[in-house]
């Protein structure tokens, strides 16, 4: 097991997510969440709940598709590894941080 919280079978997990277990299905298909497994039970975590909620948020309220999504969730990414390095970065190494700008911008087709 991946996580040390507790997890989900999907029924639960469509419930606490508000979400149908075929979609919960359809994230996985599509490479956005990656439950843990038992024999056939997929089994979700806190993480990946709380992942799901962020998922529903920006098709439902933003209006992405799962490409959309997928290239949302790469970038926010980024952005917090990003600021991580920079918050533990006392004297900032600019080179560093303009290659991390620089791999969003090509996620958004930017030169």
């Amino acid at each position: 097991m991946k996580h040390s919280s507790g997890v989900y079978v999907m029924q639960v997990a469509a419930m606490l997510t508000g979400l149908h277990p075929q979609t919960l299905r359809k994230y996985e298909k599509f490479g956005l969440v990656t439950p843990d497994r038992m024999n056939t039970l997929r089994l979700y975590s806190e993480e990946d709940i709380a992942l799901c909620c962020k998922i529903r948020h920006l098709m439902d309220e933003l209006g992405l598709n799962l490409a959309g999504v997928e290239l949302s969730l790469k970038i926010r990414h980024k952005l917090l590894e990003l600021k991580e390095q920079i918050a533990d970065d006392e004297q900032a190494n600019r080179k560093q941080y303009l290659t991390l700008i620089n791999e969003m911008l090509e996620m958004l087709g930017d030169q």
